[in-house]
């Protein structure tokens, strides 16, 4: 009888191991990558959770954060798609430099770090001076279609017979 207890004990403790044991971690990937963006634009990164790196972990909220160098530390929230364990975040960089992405993952302590990237200034920020080299252009080639009329001009007032 003490033989059956113990060998009961024994095979109760063993089936509790494995529930114990499974989990813990998750992989976390994202695309595409922040390259290219400049201030005030959306990048809208599509992120993939898998727990131990091969089944797809859904009814996460995972949560992108950016931050610079000067301290600022911005957070935004992913949501699911219709695809188990994938999930989007719209993040928008508030002023350009040198930002870094750390996106975790909402299962334990599972996350990824990029970066730092290089954030452009905004698009269309300097206006006036893009301008610039348009309306040089565009000068350019009025000289160029002035000059070839001038000489159109003299070569058919050569070629004209003198009277006389």
């Amino acid at each position: 009888m003490r033989v059956l207890v113990v060998l009961g004990a024994l095979v109760a403790a063993l089936a509790v191991v494995p529930a114990a044991s499974s989990g813990g971690w998750a992989t976390v990937g994202f695309e595409p990558l922040p390259d290219g963006m400049s201030a005030g634009g959306t990048w809208t990164p599509t992120i993939f959770i898998k727990q131990h790196g091969v089944t797809p972990l859904a009814g996460l909220q995972p949560v992108v954060e950016i931050h610079d160098d000067a301290g600022t530390v911005e957070t935004f929230d992913a949501t699911e798609t219709s695809e188990a364990g994938v999930y989007a975040a719209d993040v928008v960089f508030p002023s350009q430099g040198d930002w870094s992405v750390t996106i975790h993952s909402g299962f334990g302590d599972s996350h990824v770090t990029y970066g730092p990237v290089a954030i452009g200034a905004p698009a269309g920020g300097d206006g006036g001076s893009r301008e610039l080299p348009v309306v040089g252009l565009g000068v350019a080639l009025l000289a160029v279609c002035a000059g070839l009329l001038l000489l159109v001009a003299r070569r058919s007032r050569r070629l004209t017979p003198a009277s006389g």
